[in-house]
């Protein structure tokens, strides 16, 4: 297959048919209309009654609610079929079983598509960024893998409120391609090359959103949630940078941006998980009451390994971590979260 990066995506899988990669299908397929260019969108999903919904009623009910889906998305649980001549791939499957589902879709995706990633999350074990494993499982090249991401609440998107975000690719000419592709009348991503600040900016702004949750669900006030979404920034931004990721990056959509949307609202998985923990239930508790993945509980402890090894200090994240892990109460986080030496804020 050779792709023209001077158009768009002709033949799009979606792998995840949770919140955000319907939504993501339903972008691409009002992206296509908009643009009046035909695109066929199929969209793979683990549980066959979701797929169903969305090919007899075109609803996703138990992730998007009444919101209506695009007759030109199709669902299916054969992977197989949603792959076959995908020129765009497009990932959104929970981070920590990207890599063995990797393994057995390999062989169905084309060598030329590209692949993107909306996944925001570390790898346990490796501390591997999504485009690092499926650079490693796929054996692309870097500049066939992008990374979408920003302020992007998959239910605000479906319900078509004003959102932008940001399409990062080593590749500025499948960046552009790939934006194209998803530019609906609701929907506006910018590109960059700086995937690394993109990805670790959607990855620990999770984290910091859990000991927001944990403060709100102390109910403790705003002074404090802004004071932990500030310097939870500042972690995130010497994490980027010490990986190879652009201050600018930190500044824009996909780290202020993404850190302020996912701290704030209550439609954030991690920030109503953290609410949660902070009310008293336990970590299990959390999970049976929640329906879908709340990244920051997985990545966390990865985040807090890298940082250690990097030598960066990230402070908030620790402290998350020591909760989530039962070696500190959700009582103890409040004084612990701003507990660094004295010293002028911007040095960090």
């Amino acid at each position: 297959m050779t792709l023209d990066f001077a158009g768009s995506a002709r033949s799009v899988a979606v792998l995840g048919a949770g919140s955000w990669g319907t939504t993501f299908a339903k972008i691409l397929a009002d992206a296509a209309t908009a643009a009046g260019t035909p695109r066929e969108i199929r969209l793979w999903g683990r549980r066959g009654e979701v797929v169903e919904q969305v090919n007899s009623s075109h609803r996703n009910h138990q992730y998007l609610k009444d919101v209506p889906l695009p007759a030109s998305i199709t669902a299916s649980t054969d992977v197989e079929d949603v792959l076959h001549g995908a020129d765009l791939v497009v990932l959104a499957v929970p981070a920590q079983s990207l890599r063995p589902q990797l393994r057995e879709w390999r062989h169905l995706i084309d060598p030329d598509a590209v692949v993107v990633s909306l996944m925001k999350g570390l790898e346990l074990g490796t501390d591997a960024r999504m485009s690092q494993v499926i650079s490693e499982e796929l054996g692309l090249d870097a500049g066939r893998i992008a990374v979408v991401s920003g302020p992007n609440l998959a239910m605000e998107i479906a319900r078509e409120e004003p959102t932008a975000s940001v399409v990062a690719c080593a590749d500025s000419a499948v960046a552009g391609w790939l934006a194209r592709s998803c530019t609906a009348p609701y929907f506006r991503p910018y590109t960059t090359s700086d995937v690394v600040g993109v990805e670790i900016g959607g990855i620990v702004k999770n984290v910091i959103a859990l000991a927001v949750g944990i403060c709100e669900g102390k109910e403790m006030g705003d002074n404090t949630k802004a004071s932990v979404i500030t310097r939870g920034l500042a972690e995130t931004s010497r994490l980027a940078l010490a990986l190879g990721g652009e201050a600018k990056t930190m500044a824009g959509l996909a780290g202020l941006g993404d850190l302020v949307a996912t701290c704030s609202s209550p439609l954030s998985r991690n920030h109503t998980a953290g609410r949660l923990l902070g009310q008293g239930l336990t970590l299990e508790e959390v999970g049976q009451k929640m329906t879908q993945t709340a990244e920051g509980i997985k990545s966390g402890q990865a985040v807090h390994e890298l940082a250690g090894k990097l030598g960066v200090e990230m402070p908030i994240t620790a402290a998350v971590v020591a909760v989530l892990a039962g070696k500190l109460s959700v009582n103890q986080l409040g004084p612990v979260l701003l507990s660094r030496e004295l010293k002028p804020e911007g040095d960090d």
